[in-house]
């Protein structure tokens, strides 16, 4: 844990915040070994990732802010216009139509429904 001395609006107050990167969490990271060994996780998101590397000019939709995904409107193969759904994302008890930037044929979809998904993941890739 360590301290901190918060000012808000003139008020000052003291806080104190875990590190979850820091010493503390590289113990865990020793006793990870027998998790790690598990790497099903890790091949099945390379693929997922790979066709979002393949086309070279292809544009990635990605998450505006961390939520579920609650639905995907679009498949690999689509064309879609500018401004067009593309998925639907739950954020704070509220849903956000997550809409094409451009126009294109959808090459990838990176993500499935039910997903949670931090800003910047990517969503969808457009070319």
């Amino acid at each position: 844990m360590r301290k901190f001395m918060i000012n808000v609006n003139g008020k000052s107050y003291e806080v104190e915040v875990e590190e979850i990167g820091g010493a503390p969490s590289s113990a865990p990271v020793m006793a990870a070994p027998a998790p790690k060994a598990a790497p099903a996780p890790a091949p099945k998101a390379a693929p997922a990732a790979a066709p979002t590397a393949a086309p070279a000019g292809s544009t990635v939709v990605s998450a505006p802010m961390p939520g579920s995904v609650v639905s995907i409107k679009v498949n690999v193969g689509d064309t879609v216009n500018e401004g067009d759904v593309l998925c639907v994302l739950e954020a704070m008890k509220m849903e956000n139509e997550i809409m094409a930037p451009k126009g294109g044929k959808v090459v990838a979809v990176n993500t499935s429904q039910g997903a949670s998904v931090n800003s910047g993941d990517a969503l969808i890739s457009i070319a």
